[in-house]
């Protein structure tokens, strides 16, 4: 049975929970940028995710990995300004806060102060317990991320589905837990077998956002540009195009180009 969806003037954690307690899904997508933003935002999504994978998508690294904490919140500080309505959710960068939580409150700090954004976000389970506690001291809330973690990449030396294990999904469903009781507000899980997500998501009660990981869970993400097909390179099973803007866009590139080189553009009614 479908749920209706319910219109809220501003989504919040709180929101998050009661869409999760009434059996609405969650929607979620990336942004980095002020125009992206206005425009998803202008379609009704829940949560932006201003997500580190900024790296990739905006400035054409291998991973995640090289971005660093003043790009991620000038992407982020950009698409606060764009945003009427959807929760604001920023990735900790790499190095941000791994090891160390005193580092980890200080980097969460100077994202909510100097972009503005709602909450952060950070991959890891137990490892990472201290930094997320240490974060909410300040009143910051935090969405945690498990299974593919991207900027673990040399670790696990693939892209591949994870926990399809007994060991790794029983660490997985620990590792939620763990998150939840640390504080989390909301859970991303990606590309995991989707009976293992759903099982997670029965587990807490907190939201569970899925990326590859089934319909099982609370809400799914997916990265924005993916979506709507400004990329072409990347095409994982969990990925459903709504455009196709790569070839668009560069068919408008070129009829541009062609307009100017026969001086069809501009004509005598796009000029003074």
């Amino acid at each position: 049975m479908s749920v209706a969806k319910k219109e809220f003037k501003k989504v919040t954690t709180h929101v998050l929970q009661e869409m999760k307690r009434t059996g609405e899904k969650i929607s979620m997508l990336t942004a980095y940028d002020y125009t992206m933003a206005k425009i998803v935002d202008n379609g009704g999504i829940d949560v932006i995710l201003v997500g580190d994978s900024a790296s990739n998508v905006m400035h054409g690294h291998e991973t995640t990995l090289p971005i660093t904490l003043s790009q991620m919140i000038d992407h982020a500080a950009a698409v606060v300004r764009a945003v009427d309505r959807a929760l604001v959710v920023v990735d900790l960068p790499f190095g941000t806060y791994q090891g160390n939580s005193k580092e980890a409150l200080n980097s969460a700090i100077r994202i909510m102060k100097e972009s503005g954004a709602h909450a952060v976000k950070l991959e890891g389970g137990k490892e990472v317990k201290e930094s997320i506690e240490r974060i909410l001291t300040a009143g910051i809330p935090v969405m945690g991320h498990l299974g593919l973690m991207p900027q673990s990449i040399y670790k696990f030396g693939t892209y591949n589905v994870r926990a399809k294990e007994e060991e790794e999904a029983d660490k997985l469903i620990e590792d939620a837990l763990i998150l939840e009781k640390s504080g989390c507000f909301a859970l991303v899980l990606e590309k995991i077998p989707a009976n293992l997500a759903e099982k997670v998501s029965k587990s807490v009660t907190i939201p569970v956002i899925g990326i590859g990981a089934g319909g099982g869970v609370d809400g799914q993400v997916l990265v924005t540009h993916d979506m709507m097909g400004m990329t072409h390179e990347f095409s994982p099973r969990f990925l459903r195009r709504y455009l196709n803007l790569y070839t668009e866009m560069t068919e408008a590139v070129k009829h541009y180009v062609s307009d100017i080189k026969s001086k069809d553009f501009p004509n005598s009614n796009e000029q003074y």
